[in-house]
């Protein structure tokens, strides 16, 4: 069947996206081409796309279903999603003899391969934009397997993931091409004829990709390495969380969908839905077939991964214990607001959520006058209970709690130490069976840093420490040595003060550390902007691997040299 998909299509589609996303990498400016506003799909948004009624109807016919993909070696049927929300998806995913699916996931590369990093490109900005086309449909997905709430999900699971995965081709796209295809090689012998060589260069994936997909970012954390791989040539078998299958489900039959059009074997990405209990991804990681790893989730695992899958490149994001210092601040109102919003925004279900506020205990200077730690902590409490004080509000900023284990430990908290911000239940109107709760905030004593303390481990979901510390300078030792030992996604200051300021960078330029300072406005330390910042640094324990730079995608390929006699 002829491509209905040609190169000349994709090239006058999607070049011109390509070569502003490669543009951008470099400025590190503002850019996204995927709309943050719902009313900008459907009827008189983007050519194609769902509308808001649309998506619903979209998301609604799926449920209930049996998701077939045409995948070979389907030997069942398998599911069981529950939304944080309440309703069961009742979905069936396909189940694969992975003896069956991996050959077959094979035999697409060499074409796959050949087919260049320009094509490979293109085709997989014409996945994304069918993906960004049914961003309604994948933001109810994304809604009720995650928890997040419905902006959330529509901008994080839509647009903001899609930006990640189009931030992953272009950097792999520039990646390969710095070495040129051919080359005429000459080299002078005196007197006698020069030594003349024609040489080809070939870049070649290393092999199966695997991504493990996550509970609570889905498809955020799901496209960079997807699309990283399948740009740098190789085959991607997705493995989802159990609970959010269905986000990544989606994806891949549009990948497949997209494939095909194009004249590749659409078998260069499959779903590995596993069954209850099955424990797929500890198999999978060892399989010699697979030879690229990416992962986020537990630190455990995470741990088990770059220790057990030899084979593998791999390519983690973990846990981390992330910190806000707060030593001084010009904006107090300002300073309250941002972190009142950073401690609430998805119930803390972020792995960029700060926990750790570090606060001197003789207080600090503000605009407002000296506070002190007791009257800090008192306020950032009272700025939470402000911005989530009306139910209606709260739900659409906190979402649901995606797992019991998290409302475990939220109820579990106030063991830990004085409360000075108790959660409480958050109806949801629409959802009557969410379970929602606001972030508890625990005092702790920052003097007592033997391994037992519990703000030097990540309390994942809406629970945050404020840790009382003899000075500044304890907050940057203490800082220090969290991020060495624990690891951080994100660092987050407030200080007035030039010469702390630049001790905070050095702590955070040593240690590898992503670092924002005296956020007062609308930008907050747990988000993050595809083409201009980075998601991690890869040089801390929180993660081996940043969102997105050149060694995320430079070792998922290699290039192949031949030679021949002029």
């Amino acid at each position: 069947m002829a491509a209905a998909l040609t190169p000349q299509q994709l090239s006058e589609t999607h070049r011109p996206t390509l070569d502003q996303a490669l543009e951008t990498i470099g400025t590190r400016a503002y850019w996204s081409p995927h709309p943050e506003h719902p009313k900008a799909y459907g009827e008189g948004g983007a050519p194609g796309s769902l509308g808001a009624a649309e998506g619903k109807t979209a998301f609604d016919a799926v449920l209930n279903t049996r998701f077939d993909l045409d995948q070979p070696g389907t030997d069942g049927w398998t599911g069981g999603e529950v939304s944080p929300y309440g309703p069961e998806l009742g979905v069936e995913y396909p189940h694969a003899d992975i003896d069956v699916l991996l050959p077959a996931m094979k035999a697409g590369t060499g074409a796959w391969r050949a087919a260049g990093p320009e094509t490979r490109a293109l085709v997989c900005l014409e996945i994304l934009s069918r993906i960004s086309a049914r961003t309604h449909e994948l933001a109810h997905a994304v809604m009720h397997t995650s928890g997040q709430a419905f902006m959330m999900a529509f901008q994080a699971g839509g647009p903001h993931a899609q930006d990640r995965g189009l931030e992953a081709v272009a950097y792999a796209y520039q990646e390969q091409v710095r070495t040129p295809g051919s080359a005429d090689w000459s080299k002078p012998q005196g007197k006698r004829d020069p030594l003349k060589l024609t040489k080809t260069f070939t870049t070649s994936g290393r092999g199966i990709a695997l991504v493990i997909g996550c509970n609570t970012f889905p498809t955020w954390n799901g496209y960079p390495g997807l699309f990283a791989s399948l740009a740098t040539g190789n085959p991607v078998l997705v493995k989802p969380h159990p609970r959010a299958v269905l986000p990544l489900a989606l994806t891949v039959r549009i990948a497949r969908e997209v494939l095909a059009e194009a004249g590749f074997d659409p078998n260069l990405v499959a779903l590995a839905a596993e069954r209850p209990g099955e424990g797929i991804a500890k198999t999978l990681a060892v399989r010699p077939e697979i030879r690229i790893i990416d992962y986020t989730g537990s630190t455990a695992f995470g741990d088990w991964l770059e220790a057990n899958a030899r084979q593998a490149q791999v390519y983690t994001e973990k846990a981390g214990v992330n910190t806000i210092v707060v030593d001084s601040t010009d904006d107090y109102r300002g300073m309250l607001a941002n972190v009142a919003f950073s401690l609430s925004l998805y119930s803390g279900q972020m792995c960029t959520t700060p926990q750790n506020l570090l606060i001197p205990r003789d207080g600090i200077t503000t605009d407002a006058g000296p506070k002190s730690y007791d009257e800090v902590v008192s306020d950032i409490a009272a700025a939470v209970n402000g911005l989530l004080g009306d139910d209606a509000r709260a739900a659409a900023l906190l979402g649901a709690l995606v797992n019991p284990d998290v409302k475990a430990r939220v109820e579990a908290a106030g063991e830990l130490g004085e409360v000075a911000l108790p959660s409480r239940t958050v109806a949801n109107a629409e959802f009557p069976d969410a379970v929602v709760r606001t972030p508890v905030v625990v005092k702790l004593d920052g003097t007592k840093t033997d391994e037992d303390a519990a703000y030097l481990s990540e309390c994942f979901g809406p629970v945050s420490f404020a840790v009382a510390v003899e000075s500044t300078d304890a907050a940057l030792e203490l800082l220090r040595r969290t991020i060495r030992e624990k690891g951080a996604m994100t660092v987050g200051a407030y200080t007035t003060s030039p010469e702390v300021e630049r001790a905070i960078e050095d702590v955070c330029l040593d240690e590898s550390a992503q670092l924002s300072l005296n956020l007062t406005g609308g930008v907050y330390v747990n988000q993050t902007a595809a083409f201009s910042d980075f998601h991690g640094s890869g040089g801390n324990p929180a993660a081996n691997a940043a969102l997105c730079d050149a060694a995320f995608v430079a070792n998922r390929f290699r290039v192949v040299e031949v030679r021949r006699q002029a």
